[in-house]
């Protein structure tokens, strides 16, 4: 029906400080729907992934949104269609459809739009990010269409941050593209500094690299948008670099989202006024 209740979601892990369910209510306020969006934690169904994700699929959902810990296990249960956001292995958008759900990326095209909106058309060069986890794919695939040259991968988990290496390596041949555990041993010389790391939201305070390592560099980004200003980008305006805030990727990806979900334009203006900047 055209004109029938929209029901949308949210799955993941420690999402009570997420501005998605407002974003997309006010979305639907702005083109006169009635929006419904949900923050899904599968702990607190007695769920795991996979029957949380089966609930909505059979709950009459129109569509979800994805984020951590999920973005990579989702994969499995969704067609892509685009052969980047294959590259990528990570998912945080999902439209059930009548022939099964459908998965696509936005933080990538949010990143893109952000990097865009702060630094214009200036070629991204050497970066370090820290988390090759599912932000941290889609943000390594925007870089590369952004100019990076040279990229070192810092994670916990060294064999992921590998494997996000040759990823990045098949889409763009010849690429320097180094991965480590030690983050402060791999700053020095980059132009740019990031964190897709969940260290810094509320609830994990904190900041994935010290104050000093991020001396020289140029610019920082911080996909962590809830708290907005961050101790890592806090750090980085101290050392007098641009700054790449999380809630631009929250806010360009929010309404790229909204696009998938319901095929209607936004006034993004509008939007942003409507939202407000969480404090």
């Amino acid at each position: 029906m055209r004109n029938a209740p929209i029901r949308l979601g949210l799955i993941g892990d420690n999402i009570a400080a997420s501005q998605s369910p407002e974003l997309h209510r006010l979305a639907g306020r702005q083109v006169q729907r009635i929006v419904s969006y949900d923050q899904i934690v599968p702990r607190h169904l007695g769920l795991d992934f996979d029957g949380t994700f089966a609930l909505c699929e059979a709950g009459g959902y129109r569509g979800v949104n994805v984020t951590y810990p999920y973005k990579e296990v989702v994969t499995a249960k969704v067609r892509i269609d685009d052969s980047l956001v294959r590259a990528m292995g990570a998912v945080n958008t999902v439209v059930f459809e009548s022939d099964g759900p459908r998965g696509f990326n936005t933080d990538h095209s949010g990143f893109m739009a952000a990097y865009r909106a702060a630094l214009g058309s200036r070629p991204a060069g050497r970066v370090l990010m820290i988390g090759a986890g599912g932000v941290g794919k889609a943000v390594a695939f925007g870089l590369v269409a952004l100019g990076l040259t040279d990229i070192a991968i810092v994670d916990r988990d060294v064999a992921k941050a590998e494997a996000l290496c040759g990823a990045l390596w098949q889409a763009r041949p010849g690429l320097a593209a180094i991965a480590g555990a030690d983050a402060e041993a791999l700053a020095p010389g980059s132009e740019g500094i990031i964190n897709c790391t969940p260290v810094g939201m509320v609830g994990l305070e904190g900041t994935p690299l010290v104050r000093s390592a991020l001396r020289g560099a140029a610019w920082a980004f911080d996909a962590v948008y809830t708290p907005v200003e961050t101790e890592f980008l806090r750090d980085a305006a101290a050392e007098g670099l641009a700054m790449i805030s999380g809630y631009e990727l929250f806010f360009h990806q929010g309404i790229d989202a909204w696009r998938i979900f319901t095929g209607l334009g936004l006034d993004a203006g509008q939007l942003r006024t409507a939202l407000q900047v969480p404090e």
